[in-house]
């Protein structure tokens, strides 16, 4: 494949990760890992300048969670 195809791929790619995963589903690649939306409960931090407390309230951030497969492997190649 010409390069110009495999950018065209790999951003089209992202793209529909980016979409699945703000329309709140998880999208899972087989061997890879899943992608989907995590609920990140309200805590709260510290503004060091200010010597201040605030909360971040509850939020949904992206996750990406690997497969056992390729924990596996990384783990491997790492020894």
């Amino acid at each position: 494949m010409e390069r110009q195809e495999v950018v065209t791929v790999i951003e089209s790619m992202m793209f529909n990760i980016k979409e699945t995963v703000s329309n709140g589903e998880t999208l899972y690649l087989r061997g890879f890992g899943s992608f989907g939306p995590k609920i990140k409960a309200e805590k709260t931090a510290r503004n060091i300048s200010n010597n201040t407390t605030i909360i971040i309230p509850e939020h949904v951030a992206p996750s990406f969670k690997p497969s056992k497969s390729f924990v596996s492997q990384v783990k491997e190649s790492n020894k």
